[in-house]
């Protein structure tokens, strides 16, 4: 991508939110800043409508360079990619990212066959850039048994890796050889951990090794975490950071962003549902003695880290059709917007949205809703992609809102976007489309 990626100026925001993705539900985020300088966040995918956690599939990732304005860098995996995987699919559970001479790696949980939770591997894909063109390589052999997920992969200063990974009360970790797909030597149990559960998340702060993770609070999980002065332990207990998110599970990361220091976590605000999440992120203080302050957890989020995204004019997509009841509305200034679209199979399109060249495209969906979450399907091409989250969110008088999310287009300009909905009334004012040109 670069950093030469605008956001369109109508799209920017002047401070954080949490959660700070919605158009898509995200939990279990993984978060590294990169050589870039800018900040990713690896993140599993709860697919909607939700069925179980089965359904957790199509990683994404995002990116930012003010911690407020975050930008969608697209699918870079899904279970069809995965010629090992399980049968069904499915089951794309929380993943991590490393970077070492040169080559992304990217770790996944997933099933090798459909009794899945007896059959984990730990997949990892490869690129040469942070937020695309990742290639599934395998999966790390002698990684795997009844529900060991979450890997975590920790790089030290010293450019040797660390591989984590842990469930069902478990934790190992172990070092990894220099082709970052295998284990160098054996295991090892991480044994002193008070009350694991799972997410281990590893990361080192003056010196310091910090280890955190979910304890096994009922359907309320807190995050724990444990020091050390070795990668690989022994690990001495230290407490909880992160009280309950009002969400059945709990799983985050750390990370140094600016010279601030971040907790990135999932609840469950915007769905009220425990398989539906969204990523949040607050700041991490220490105290002198290097404890972790628990975290203050926020629904204004955060403010600009340095100066805010650039952003530029783009060129808005007016609504062109609609259909099953969907009505097009003209302003004063000859302004279209698409309206009536809560009955189920109404809908608006979008023809004509340049694609330059081809491949990943970030649209920006602007819309007005007074619904708590409205919801509207997305079809690029004719293709059947997700359902798209609106949230309610005022501005004065004015219900006004904007969903962002990465797609490919083909090249040239005979693209088309259709909006379909049945799921909350909104009204769509137009689109958005901005080729990533790589």
């Amino acid at each position: 991508m670069g950093n030469n990626f605008k956001i369109p100026a109508q799209a920017v925001k002047p401070v954080g939110t949490n959660p700070v993705v919605t158009a898509i539900f995200t939990a279990d985020p993984s978060a590294h800043v990169w050589e870039d300088g800018r900040i990713y966040i690896y993140a599993s995918h709860d697919m909607d409508p939700a069925r179980g956690c089965d359904l957790m599939d199509r990683y994404h990732v995002y990116s930012s360079d003010d911690m407020v304005n975050w930008l969608d860098e697209g699918e870079i995996l899904r279970s069809e990619d995965v010629s090992w995987g399980r049968p069904e699919g499915g089951f794309m559970w929380a993943p991590d990212c490393a970077y070492k001479n040169g080559t992304y790696y990217f770790y996944y949980p997933h099933p090798s066959e459909s009794d899945w939770n007896n059959s984990w591997k730990i997949g990892v894909a490869t690129s040469k850039q942070p937020g695309t063109g990742f290639v599934d390589q395998g999966y790390i052999p002698g990684l795997g048994a009844f529900a060991m997920i979450d890997p975590c992969v920790f790089v030290d200063d010293d450019n040797r890796a660390y591989m984590y990974y842990g469930g069902g009360g478990r934790c190992a970790g172990g070092e990894l050889n220099e082709d970052m797909m295998s284990i160098k030597g054996d295991m090892h149990d991480m044994n002193t951990l008070e009350d694991f559960h799972e997410a281990t998340w590893v990361f080192k702060r003056n010196g310091v090794y910090y280890l955190t993770y979910s304890d096994n609070v009922h359907d309320n999980n807190q995050m724990r975490y444990a020091t050390s002065d070795n990668p690989l332990g022994p690990w001495t207990y230290r407490g909880v950071f992160l009280e309950t998110t009002g969400c059945s599970t709990s799983h985050g990361s750390v990370a140094e962003f600016k010279g601030k220091w971040y907790l990135f976590y999932h609840n469950q605000a915007i769905s009220d549902q425990g398989n539906l999440r969204s990523m949040c992120i607050d700041e991490l203080h220490f105290n002198e003695d290097g404890s972790i302050c628990t975290v203050t957890q926020t629904v204004q989020g955060l403010s600009p880290a340095g100066a805010i995204t650039e952003s530029a004019e783009y060129p808005l997509y007016q609504v062109s059709e609609v259909g099953a009841g969907g009505t097009i509305s003209v302003d004063d200034a000859g302004n279209k917007a698409a309206t009536n679209l809560a009955q189920p199979g109404a809908y608006c399109s979008f023809p004509g949205i340049d694609g330059a060249g081809g491949g990943r495209t970030a649209l920006y969906i602007y819309y007005e809703t007074r619904e708590t979450l409205a919801k509207l399907r997305l079809f690029v091409n004719g293709d059947d992609l997700s359902l798209i989250n609106l949230t309610g969110t005022k501005d004065g008088s004015e219900y006004w809102g904007c969903a962002h999310i990465t797609v490919r287009l083909n090249p040239g300009s005979d693209n088309t976007i259709k909006l379909t909905g049945g799921q909350g009334e909104v009204r769509v004012s137009g689109i958005t489309a901005v080729p990533f040109n790589d």
